[in-house]
């Protein structure tokens, strides 16, 4: 079987590549008919040479939506040929302009004519075909436009891993791993404080038995997650040792044991949730805007010294 038969869409980026390199092959063969020694990659850059003399790398790096590197090599590459030259702009010195030389000037009737003939070609090999590639491009472009490659598989992704990570209530064997996931990222970024150790040394009696709550996130048999929901008064719940596994970080892990922490805390009543952190913890501070957290200064004096911002949702 054909790889990109067993494969399918997955390898779209690499079928698109051996597409181009097929008409690439073939467009050197199309400039060899016109008996013209030029290089299909230069076209681009020529072309709007050619038609808006003035141009600078950036001006035609923008209209031809390449990057401003791969322009300037096929400009010194068209220099080095003789095709086109640059010069100091006449209102902007600080900027390089190119024009075409009078060699390049001599090529460009040449290959307005090839144009033309490759784009009848073109049009009568798009009307072979039951679909319209070239309107797909746009479609595509445009939709990759609105999210990302990388996006749309992170979504899928993220879809997949919530469905394989389960929240667990906490029990006494996951000690170790609520102790050892908040030790680890505590230690990243600033030093175990005393309030630190009484909380994850011993939570049955600083955290469950005044009320409060651990949960946990499980994903491929390992606990990979933790959180914890003390109680503070009636209706205010503080959202407190949340870490996730290096390992298991940019999964939504986070996210999930946020909504789930905010769930219940509702199911306990709570009107309030609150938090403490540090400005440094930038992923942190983005998680907890995303789950409608926002900075308060309406906290308590905290007992950590590394606390630089409280926050707070109100749960009403």
């Amino acid at each position: 079987m054909d790889f990109f038969d067993e494969i399918g869409p997955a390898a779209l980026g690499s079928r698109l590549r051996r597409l181009s390199e097929l008409m690439t092959g073939q467009a050197a063969e199309v400039y060899a008919l016109y008996h013209v020694a030029f290089e299909p990659r230069w076209f681009p850059v020529f072309y709007v040479v050619a038609t808006e003399p003035g141009r600078h790398v950036g001006d035609i790096a923008g209209r031809i939506g390449q990057t401003h590197a791969a322009v300037s090599q096929t400009v010194k590459d068209l220099v080095k040929h003789g095709l086109v030259q640059v010069q100091r702009g006449e209102t902007d010195q600080r900027r390089s302009v190119i024009s075409l030389t009078e060699q390049g000037a001599a090529l460009w009737p040449a290959l307005q004519q090839q144009t033309a003939d490759v784009q009848q070609a073109s049009e009568a090999l798009l009307a072979e075909t039951r679909y319209n590639l070239w309107l797909a491009i746009e479609e595509m472009e445009y939709a990759l436009s609105r999210q990302s490659m990388a996006g749309r598989v992170k979504a899928v992704r993220d879809q997949r891993v919530a469905g394989a990570v389960r929240i667990r209530e906490y029990e006494p064997q996951f000690q170790p791993e609520f102790r050892r996931l908040n030790i680890e990222w505590i230690q990243q970024y600033f030093r175990v404080e005393e309030p630190d150790l009484k909380a994850l040394d011993h939570p049955e009696e600083y955290i469950l038995a005044q009320g409060g709550q651990i949960l946990l996130a499980e994903y491929n048999g390992q606990i990979v997650g933790a959180c914890a929901l003390l109680h503070m008064d009636a209706h205010t719940y503080e959202l407190a040792k949340m870490a996730v596994s290096p390992e298991a970080q940019g999964l939504g892990i986070g996210f999930r044991l946020g909504e789930a922490a905010i769930a219940r805390a509702r199911a306990l009543g709570a009107t309030r949730l609150y938090l403490e952190s540090n400005t440094k913890l930038v992923p942190a501070i983005q998680l907890y805007h995303k789950l409608g957290f926002r900075k308060t200064v309406a906290g308590h004096p905290s007992p950590y010294e590394r606390c630089n911002i409280q926050m707070e949702l109100l749960l009403q």
